[in-house]
């Protein structure tokens, strides 16, 4: 691994640009290359559908934003400057709304200021794409709410607007047009994924996306991409983009189903990729796919010790402090790697997982199996940007910021590995149960089981079958527990620096992770709240009682998603997960800002340029670092 390359590249107000890269690329064969490149095209093909779907407005912002920052001679400095600052937050977020709290920020700026950007960038050469009797201010104006009203459609997702108040009509997304919850009542959605509701005439129709549906041209040029990645595919991947490509052409649940059972028996391809319509923690009913794209290859050295977790998936299943009635009596196919992401695009970047395991369909999940990654550079990037004042700032003493130094990469690596192939991949429904556990818990649904993916991690990375795995050094596996322990009570207190306007959380990760916190500090003597010097600090004081309060929790949450109990996943989470109190995280921001400290991370990804001959066959595929957003997000929306 070399340390001398730059990852940290610019903080923009609370975020931070990071370069990703890619080691291990120039080993791949050419077959292998090409394959990606192939796949590559088609998650940029497709990057799109997810601005549309962050918000209805956001391709035609995205737009007016770039043509004056590509024809910019002449603006005045300081107008440039924030529109240079808004635009790249833009970028990394997709939109005008935080990736983590959902909430809008703004234009520094005036209607009169980005009127005359827009007329110098226009006698600059710039098109923006104005009707004929359209004037630049008139399009200013249609997005002037956005940029400058705090008050108009200030969230993306709202999971909780408060009583009398509806979650779609209070969220800003673009997956349903016109729609309340009470317009559902009765109504059977047949591409409950694939589809933006929308209210036509009185009547409540599904607008498909599919070849010839919504996002058509989108749509046909990921398919086109991914035909032309069909000849460099192993058999086993060949046929789960074939059954992709059936799927974006029919939209039909069946021919998605196929393909994740296709996608999720291709388990030993060293290229891979996840396209299409997956995670739903943008719709506050957590029941719409945001489309994303991501593209990756094996860390097959990273790789051996993720894949004993899924070799021994059944002791472990066996091992869950659980109801045993809601254990898998017989787990089928988990299957684990450690991966090198090339790009993520949509709903998994520039702001990146770290973690993923998939198929999401319990039932595929229980018949199939499922295939979990580990994202090795993404946690490498994130662990070399990582300034040591953050753990300093935070930890009680010094004993706790050398633990962090020393064991919290790999502890936090583990704990992911753990929470994506053991995690998601665990448990089971009860008998009784017919429907989705998305159906019965609702809006609750992803949160909760962000919860029980972290709980069975934190229960396990105490065991010692890990150690008789080889997994974790026998000796010294308890200063591995204290110091996860110690870095998941941390991030519910530091995470709160994310949220900098209100007193709650609408982000899944962040509510699960504040909930397991503060039930443990309810419920067990695990967790000291200590103040010194006016700062405050969780401090971990017992990791054996962590433990069994972890225990408890799990067994609960599991509980409520196998028998689909929405009341107590409400309860959970309105009682330990949604409030806060905003005194503490004014604290925790002034603390994060004196240090200079982000709030959140965006990548830069790899590039990809092929080489060709005469006939334009791709003889080599090169990969290189652009080291600026900037470049990249222009580059991708076809103004580089």
């Amino acid at each position: 691994m070399t340390t001398s390359r730059p990852y940290l590249l610019e903080q923009i107000d609370d975020a931070a640009v990071v370069q990703l890269y890619a080691d291990g690329f120039n080993e791949l064969t050419l077959k292998e290359k090409t394959l990606v490149w192939h796949l590559t095209q088609a998650a940029i093909a497709g990057r799109d559908i997810y601005y549309d779907q962050r918000h209805r407005h956001n391709l035609g912002i995205r737009d007016l934003l770039e043509g004056v920052l590509t024809h910019a001679q002449g603006l005045p400095p300081g107008t440039l400057a924030e529109l240079t600052r808004y635009t790249k937050l833009f970028w990394l977020n997709t939109g005008p709304y935080n990736n983590l709290t959902a909430r809008k920020f703004l234009l520094n700026l005036d209607r009169a200021q980005v009127i005359e950007a827009m007329e110098i960038a226009a006698r600059n050469g710039a098109d923006f794409g104005l009707a004929a009797d359209e004037t630049i201010a008139a399009r200013v104006e249609r997005y002037a709410r956005m940029f400058f009203d705090p008050d108009f459609e200030p969230m993306v997702t709202n999971k909780t607007p408060g009583p009398g108040h509806d979650i779609l009509a209070q969220s800003a997304n673009n997956l349903y047009d016109g729609v309340t919850m009470a317009d559902l009542e009765g109504f059977s959605e047949k591409h409950q994924l694939n589809s933006r509701l929308a209210k036509r005439d009185g009547v409540l129709v599904e607008e498909v996306y599919k070849v010839g549906g919504l996002y058509d041209l989108q749509i046909r040029r990921i398919v086109g991409h991914l035909r032309a990645a069909l000849p460099f595919a192993p058999e086993a991947l060949g046929r789960a983009l074939t059954a992709l490509i059936a799927f974006y052409e029919t939209g039909t649940d069946a021919d998605r189903e196929a393909f994740d059972i296709a996608w999720v028996h291709n388990r030993d391809t060293a290229v891979d990729t996840m396209n299409g319509f997956i995670e739903v923690y943008m719709d506050a009913r957590g029941m719409k796919g945001a489309w994303e794209g991501l593209v990756y290859y094996a860390n097959h050295e990273r790789t051996e010790k993720i894949r004993a977790l899924a070799t021994h998936a059944q002791w472990f299943e066996d091992h869950l402090p659980i109801d045993p009635k809601y254990r898998k009596p017989k787990v089928q196919g988990v299957s684990a790697m450690a991966i090198e992401v090339v790009i993520e695009i949509g709903d998994s970047g520039p702001i990146t997982p770290i973690g993923v395991n998939l198929p999401n369909d319990q039932r595929i999940r229980e018949e199939h199996g499922s295939k979990s990654v580990s994202l090795s550079n993404v946690l490498e990037a994130y662990e070399q940007a990582l300034p040591d004042s953050y753990r300093q700032e935070f930890a009680w003493d010094d004993a706790e910021v050398e633990r962090a130094k020393r064991w919290g990469a790999f502890a936090s690596e583990l704990t992911t590995e753990i929470h994506e192939v053991l995690g998601h991949g665990s448990g089971r429904m009860a008998d009784h149960i017919e429907v989705t556990p998305q159906d019965l818990l609702k809006e609750q649904y992803s949160a909760l089981e962000e919860s029980r993916a972290d709980l069975v991690a934190l229960y396990f990375v105490a065991d010692p079958y890990l150690a008789s795995l080889g997994l974790v050094p026998a000796d010294e596996q308890q200063a591995v527990v204290q110091t996860e322990y110690e870095a998941y009570a941390r991030n519910a207190l530091v995470q709160l620096r994310r949220v900098r306007v209100g007193a709650q959380l609408e982000e899944d990760h962040m509510r699960n992770r504040q909930a397991i916190v503060h039930w443990l500090l309810a419920n067990t003597r695990a967790i000291d709240v200590r103040r010194r010097d006016g700062k405050t600090y969780f401090v971990v004081n017992d990791s054996d009682a962590f433990r069994l309060g972890v225990a408890r929790l799990l067994a609960e949450v599991q509980r409520i998603k196998s028998e689909g109990d929405y009341q107590a996943a409400r309860a959970l989470f309105e009682t330990y997960g949604v409030h806060f109190d905003p005194d503490l995280r004014d604290e925790v921001v002034s603390r994060v800002d004196h240090l200079g400290l982000p709030s959140y991370t965006g990548f830069v990804m790899p590039r990809l340029e092929p080489v060709r001959d005469a006939s334009g066959a791709i003889t080599d595929v090169k990969i290189s670092y652009p080291c600026d957003l900037s470049t990249q997000m222009l580059e991708y929306s076809g103004h580089s």
